[in-house]
């Protein structure tokens, strides 16, 4: 589901990013990433994830997806050239990601599994896509913090079938997904990391 005026405003502003730098730096701690790896963020917006996971997990090459194509044509202006570099945009949906399995070192998701009407499916590519080992670094909202009386009339989300904690970790489980560690408010959201199991 592609993002309102009001989300877009919300994602965009400059607090935002302050919270995303210190989201990166924890999820380095909590499972670092060797240099030169294979990465997929999915839900790039503008591209300010890029830039930090460029930064901090230096990949070898890092795709960013979006289902928006003005937020990929965003990312284009964003990003200077020289981090452009080894970096590929791509607009496509997060239920049928446009990558071989087992083919990604890590996927970064900044919130964008809750926008999606079937999160199981997509929840399905991300262990699809990912290599056995392979990392899923997670930043998350619950329900309460996007449909509570003020942001449901804002923010635009699905309605229906809506995770909480205990669905999301049953769904990871389920995909074979360990979530290794997590910082979480059970109410509000999660940022953590789960690492794809061999079954």
């Amino acid at each position: 589901m592609k993002l309102n005026w009001a989300e877009r405003w919300v994602v965009n502003n400059p607090s935002r990013i302050f919270q995303q730098q210190v989201e990166i730096r924890l999820m380095k701690r909590m499972m670092p990433l060797a240099h030169g790896a294979t990465i997929l963020e999915v839900g790039c917006g503008r591209g300010a994830g890029a830039k930090l996971i460029r930064k901090v997990f230096q990949p070898s090459q890092l795709m960013i997806l979006d289902l928006d194509f003005q937020m990929i044509q965003k990312a284009k202006t964003y990003l200077h050239p020289a981090e452009m570099e080894h970096m590929s945009l791509y607009v496509g949906d997060a239920v049928c990601l446009p990558f071989k399995t087992n083919s990604l070192d890590a996927l970064f998701g900044f919130g964008f599994l809750h926008h999606v009407p079937d999160w199981r499916r997509a929840l399905s590519e991300v262990a699809r896509v990912l290599k056995i080992g392979g990392h899923y670094y997670i930043e998350e909202l619950y329900p309460a913090l996007y449909q509570n009386f003020i942001t449901k009339r804002l923010l635009l989300h699905p309605a229906h079938d809506r995770f909480k904690s205990h669905d999301l970790r049953y769904a990871l489980s389920k995909m074979d997904l360990d979530l290794k560690d997590a910082f979480e408010l059970k109410n509000l959201g999660i940022l953590g990391v789960a690492t794809k199991l061999d079954h």
